[in-house]
């Protein structure tokens, strides 16, 4: 198994290192090419319009679209989530479109505001999960298909659609590889 990690901006080391961890072979993504022979996709946490107008600078924005659309599994983290969704409120930016979901950008305010939180996810087991936001979205709206996984004060922080998971929280930032294992039994089908 090969996971690709789009590498243009963002945790693409810390996202590497959890999956040599687990034994995962990786390759960056850094133009379409690298899309060919890998097995998922990882969109790793940064700025969302940074990393929206860099797919389409380099040529990733469609063909990362349409390798969703084919079933590649894709794991979006913060930055991730917003470019899966199909609507992000206030802003046309660039994105994959790919999740039927409504996003909010900068949720929980600046960087200031960022937090830690350790939070109950059933699918993952009884031990809960330490959560890292760091200027973190969330999902507003989630449309039919889209299966809430983590909802906290009514905001939808961790969601999956068909062979989509998006998490609005930073997993590759702690120790707990629970939601990494979770997205390679998606890729193993």
């Amino acid at each position: 198994m090969k996971i690709g990690i789009l590498a243009l901006q963002g945790a693409v080391r810390e996202h590497r290192s959890v999956l040599h961890r687990l034994g995962v072979e990786t390759a960056d993504v850094l133009n379409p090419e690298d899309l060919q022979g890998i097995d998922g996709l990882i969109l790793p946490g940064g700025e969302s319009t940074t990393v929206g107008k860099l797919l389409v600078r380099y040529g990733l924005l469609q063909p990362v679209a349409e390798a969703g659309r084919r079933g590649l599994p894709i794991f979006g983290t913060c930055t991730g989530l917003i470019l899966l969704a199909k609507h992000i409120n206030g802003s046309e930016q660039h994105r994959l479109g790919l999740m039927d979901t409504q996003v909010e950008r900068n949720a929980f305010g600046r960087q200031p505001a960022s937090f830690e939180a350790d939070m109950s996810i059933p699918v993952l087991g009884d031990a809960p999960f330490h959560t890292v936001f760091i200027r973190a979205p969330y999902i507003e709206r989630a449309g039919r298909g889209v299966r809430p996984l983590l909802v906290h004060e009514g905001k939808i922080l961790l969601a999956e659609q068909d062979n989509f998971l998006a998490a609005a929280f930073h997993p590759e930032l702690t120790d707990d590889t629970r939601l990494h294992e979770r997205f390679l039994r998606k890729v193993a089908g």
